[in-house]
């Protein structure tokens, strides 16, 4: 089976294990830094992280990539197409998710999105190590949050946020190639 087939198999499930999505990982190329440069549509891959299903509600687009020095790691998407930037300093990540309503959620974001908008880069890239392969790795301003990319093919990656103080889960995310452009 190909990355794309397995990919798509592992999606087709309702829940996917942490163990099957580290194998899956563990099996893909690193990532370069020029590799990650665009902007990607992103969508969850559903492990039994307590944020599973979170960015789903508040209409999370994915990410952009500017330059080293300039990443925009939460991208949203407003009904009418347009794309805007959150700065993640304003996501309390020790917030406990999973015991509240998705419903709950949007709707704090809702209220609290136009001030937490922001046209700035909240995070960086760079080449690290994680699991034993040096890939590119976003890392983030405000958090002690790290991302690590591998690639399934040359339009789609996979993603792991490590968060500090969270080592029993890992979040597990699919980025699919947009365009080399960014938005405004």
């Amino acid at each position: 089976m190909n990355r794309r087939d397995k990919l798509q198999s592992l999606l087709a499930k309702e829940n996917v294990t942490q163990t099957e999505a580290f194998e899956f990982f563990d099996q893909l190329d690193r990532a370069d830094l020029p590799f990650m440069l665009g902007l990607w549509k992103g969508k969850e891959m559903k492990t039994g992280h307590p944020m599973d299903g979170l960015l789903d509600a508040i209409s999370w687009f994915g990410k952009e990539f500017v330059d080293n020095e300039t990443v925009h790691p939460l991208v949203f998407q407003k009904r009418n197409g347009t794309l805007y930037n959150i700065n993640p300093g304003f996501v309390p990540m020790t917030f406990p998710f999973e015991k509240v309503s998705k419903g709950l959620v949007k709707t704090l974001f809702s209220i609290a999105s136009p001030i937490a908008k922001t046209r700035k880069g909240k995070a960086r890239m760079r080449m690290l190590e994680y699991r034993g392969v040096v890939s590119a790795t976003m890392i983030y301003d405000q958090h002690g949050i790290y991302d690590t990319f591998r690639k399934i093919d040359d339009y789609t990656i996979l993603g792991v946020m490590d968060l500090k103080g969270q080592s029993d889960a890992a979040y597990f995310f699919i980025l699919e190639r947009l365009t080399k452009k960014h938005h405004v």
